[in-house]
């Protein structure tokens, strides 16, 4: 019954203000929002923190002028239902030098 009282209810809240130290830095590390359950209000405001976060990153990227240094975009908050993105798979230099005898019409 306790687990589908809402996050901020008093039982949840003296839970977790018996926790030790590091009982909560357990759990900030193992946290997995997406298990969880948000209310409406809850997933709008990560939609508005995605969306300024983004907008911030979009004005650092046209002000900086070497591309070498633009921050990567940010990680939108993870909700729940929704699994983590996966990271994107970076091009080695082996990788690069077949693609590019494929792309020459290189044998397959």
């Amino acid at each position: 019954m306790i687990q589908h009282l809402p996050p901020e209810s008093a039982t949840w809240t003296a839970l977790r203000n018996e926790l030790t130290p590091e009982q909560l830095a357990e759990q900030a590390t193992k946290g997995e929002p997406e298990k969880g359950h948000w209310s409406q209000l809850e997933q709008l405001v990560a939609v508005v923190a995605d969306r300024v976060a983004h907008l911030e990153w979009a004005l650092w990227t046209v002000n900086i002028e070497q591309k070498s240094r633009r921050p990567d975009p940010p990680e939108p908050i993870r909700r729940p239902g929704a699994r983590p993105r996966k990271a994107k798979p970076k091009l080695t230099e082996t990788s690069a030098d077949r693609l590019f005898q494929l792309l020459q019409g290189g044998a397959a």
